[in-house]
């Protein structure tokens, strides 16, 4: 039937890495539904390889009858007991198909059958393999650009590196050489697709655990990393060990260590910072290099608002908003960040918006901007209980206070400046204000408190966390 069956399967195994037993098992298979095809569907069968003989026994069962209506399903008694004496009515027996005479068509048939069942079985092979290297790196050779994408050869299989998972100014070129993070493994109808990815911030963290022995051996954690790729990175590492300098071992002598990162990051720059399980703390590294004046945080809703002076604000803010995107990732935290003079200027512009008020003094109007009020609107908006509770007077005063504010702003008595307007429209799409910032434990007079209408920057980033 299929000359040189065993030495097929053991080719086919060899070649392709699969184990006897499962081309065995495919070549069954193939003949199983050759026959189907060839003695009638309905029929039952069953293909055996033969080792010793080198050739596939195909069997098939029929019912034992007293009067046959489908001989491809039932056989007589007195034909049956031909086969095997002690058979009765109602068993069922096997018979061997000595001469299936296979036309050159059925063996073509089985041979495809043969080879998709093996391809199969490498596709799962490949995927069981790659898939536990998942958050791995892995290396190989850049092959071809596929639709923008460069198909990068691993060996036993061809993986895809994304364009929008390249550095940004990298172009590599068939044959060169390409390290990157293996992001997942998913099976398609083409079989496995192996996603690689250099732009990922676990490439960063996999490319210090190889340069740094410390973190491989567990001294040295990294706690969280962060980065725009090709661009700037930031990493956040503590030690286990206190006589250990988590920085100084990840920058190395002489900066060895992290400069290897930073080469085959096509140079893009990282500040390593420490970590610390106090989120103000932390912060002010992770915002470095510039100088905080002063943090409110909000655990709850997970914001900091940030107050630094004036020839910070820059630092702080970084190149295009760079530095305090990545210490948004890094830190899990929504930043807002303002200028010690500009919420001075605010702040005082706040107040003289609700003096025009009669009824707010000016210790009502520096105690309700210090709670949140930064215009009448706010006020007339207000709950009387509110106004109680705030500023200590009856829920008379405070209904009248409301009271005078809205007929104000109805009878268009009171003018706010173009400018309050402009900053109340784009206040207008950010969240309500948050309370507070801390004081200033080494100037007793700071009194500083903004709310989040005053933010000259808004960056909103999900945060990275490592497992």
């Amino acid at each position: 039937m299929f000359s040189e069956l065993g030495r097929v399967i053991e080719t086919l195994g060899k070649e392709r890495g699969i184990e006897k037993d499962i081309v065995i098992k495919a070549v069954e298979q193939a003949f199983l539904v050759t026959a189907r095809k060839k003695f009638g569907l309905q029929g039952e069968y069953e293909t055996r390889y033969n080792d010793g003989d080198d050739d596939i026994e195909i069997f098939q069962y029929k019912n034992v009858v007293d009067e046959v209506r489908d001989t491809i399903v039932e056989i007589t008694l007195a034909d049956a007991q031909e086969l095997d004496e002690d058979v009765e009515i109602g068993d069922q027996i096997g018979i061997k198909i000595e001469n299936p005479n296979f036309s050159r068509v059925d063996v073509q048939t089985a041979r495809q059958i043969i080879f998709q069942k093996v391809r199969d079985a490498e596709r799962e092979i490949l995927f069981a393999e790659y898939k536990h290297k998942e958050g791995e790196l892995i290396t190989g050779i850049a092959r071809r650009y596929e639709r923008g994408n460069i198909v990068v050869d691993l060996g036993k299989a061809d993986a895809v590196l994304s364009r929008r998972e390249v550095i940004p100014g990298e172009n590599f070129k068939p044959g060169d050489r390409i390290q990157a993070f293996l992001t997942e493994v998913v099976m398609t109808n083409r079989g496995p697709e192996i996603r690689l990815s250099r732009t990922t911030p676990l490439f960063l963290v996999k490319l210090f655990e190889i340069e740094v022995p410390e973190i491989q051996d567990g001294t040295i954690e990294i706690k969280s990393a962060a980065r725009e790729p090709g661009q700037r990175a930031k990493i956040a590492v503590i030690s286990v060990d206190k006589d250990i300098d988590p920085v100084g071992a990840c920058v190395g002598m002489k900066g060895s260590r992290v400069q290897n990162v930073v080469n085959e990051l096509q140079g893009e720059k990282i500040d390593i910072v420490k970590w610390s399980d106090d989120v103000d703390t932390f912060a002010r590294a992770a915002l470095a290099p510039s100088e905080i004046t002063n943090i409110q945080i909000d655990h709850e809703d997970h914001t900091m608002d940030v107050v630094v002076e004036e020839d910070q604000l820059s630092l702080a803010i970084g190149r295009r908003g760079q530095n305090v995107r990545l210490a948004a990732m890094l830190s899990g935290y929504k930043i807002n960040i303002i200028s010690k003079s500009k919420l001075q200027e605010k702040i005082q512009k706040s107040v003289e918006n609700l003096l025009q008020v009669p009824s707010i003094t000016d210790t009502y109007a520096q105690v309700l901007v210090q709670s949140g009020f930064m215009a009448v609107g706010d006020v007339a908006a207000a709950d009387a209980e509110q106004l109680v509770d705030l500023l200590e007077i009856t829920e008379e005063q405070a209904n009248e206070m409301i009271s005078a504010t809205t007929e104000a702003i109805s009878g268009g008595e009171i003018q706010l400046q173009a400018e309050d307007e402009e900053e109340l429209v784009s206040a207008s799409a950010v969240p309500a204000y948050h309370g507070l910032i801390n004081k200033n434990e080494s100037d007793d007079d700071s009194q500083d408190k903004f709310s989040d209408a005053e933010r000259r920057l808004r960056e909103e980033l999900a945060a990275f966390k490592l497992k």
